[in-house]
């Protein structure tokens, strides 16, 4: 069974005929299949209403997420999930003035993920996420049936940004990499090491180019512009450049055994807010050690999975 964050499982195939008719959805009940359908009310008691595609669906609110019913969980998570679509297991049906609704455990499906998938996963690991909200400190996903992880702020790139969503935005789907595990069965992710090393990314540019890049940060000693997400360089100070405008920026010189850039800023100048996919050096598999910086460098940037840090 392959697990999908909350959101990637309902449009698909499988899910459309699991959800279509009372049978099918037996059928689901029999196996324990995960399904997905949009939730189209919270009650005031928290129980969630979904619109199934032959029936509605009824989420009671202890089932709604693991933690719910212990209190570790806050209702908010129910309340959110509104008009989005919600995984689920299907555990029983009944009648309810003169109708059929199937009863839904979110809870299970949970339990289900969490046993055959999250148990599963290794330091190293690269799995599939869907941001689902931002916060100064980081990027929260989902990385399987609505279990949330965080993505700290120094994590999601080399590059430094002021905020999460200088990189990202609620919605997207990106890769990250498992930096720990702990016993409580919460995953611990980082997303820099995906990026690129700096020599695979400098190898994108020359000295003598002009190219785009974006202001991070105005120092007394000069200004960072950000040319990649794991590549910045030092320019020159240029009055009135703020953080967080475009720029068109000379390259000086590359210095790998120093891991700099030498820029010069042409124009700096704000431009609309965009969206840019990321680029991936690997997007698949499982690494066990990442290494930043060139082998002729000193200073090293490095994480080793096989023996991560305590969270």
């Amino acid at each position: 069974m392959r697990f999908y964050p909350e959101g990637l499982l309902y449009h698909q195939p499988e899910n459309k005929l699991g959800i279509s008719t009372p049978f099918q959805l037996k059928e689901s009940m029999a196996s324990q299949k995960i399904l997905e359908s949009k939730a189209i009310l919270c009650d005031s008691q928290h129980n969630l209403v979904v619109q199934l595609g032959c029936m509605k669906g009824f989420i009671p609110r202890e089932e709604g997420a693991i933690g719910i019913g212990e209190g570790t969980t806050k209702d908010i998570a129910l309340i959110s999930k509104v008009n989005k679509p919600v995984c689920f297991v299907v555990t029983g049906f009944q009648e309810q003035n003169g109708e059929t609704i199937a009863l839904l455990s979110r809870r299970k499906a949970q339990q289900i993920c969490y046993r055959e998938y999250i148990n599963q996963l290794a330091p190293g690991d690269i799995i599939p996420a869907v941001v689902t909200h931002l916060e100064p400190f980081g990027c929260f996903v989902d990385i399987g049936c609505g279990i949330p992880s965080l993505i700290p702020i120094d994590a999601i790139s080399v590059s430094r940004i002021s905020h999460p969503k200088d990189r990202f935005w609620v919605g997207q789907e990106i890769r990250t990499i498992v930096r720990s595990l702990d016993e409580n069965g919460r995953v611990f992710l980082s997303h820099k090491e995906l990026l690129g090393t700096w020599e695979q990314n400098v190898s994108q540019f020359h000295a003598g180019e002009t190219v785009g890049g974006i202001v991070r940060s105005i120092e007394s000693y000069g200004i960072f512009v950000e040319l990649t997400p794991n590549l910045a360089g030092l320019a020159e100070y240029k009055e009135g450049v703020q953080a967080g405008q475009n720029a068109s920026i000379y390259i000086k010189s590359l210095i790998p055994e120093k891991m700099k850039i030498k820029l010069i800023i042409v124009d700096a100048f704000d431009a609309p807010p965009t969206k840019p996919e990321v680029q991936y050096f690997i997007d698949e598999g499982h690494i066990d050690h990442w290494c930043y910086s060139p082998d002729c460098c000193s200073r090293m940037i490095e994480t080793n999975f096989q023996f991560p840090l305590e969270e």
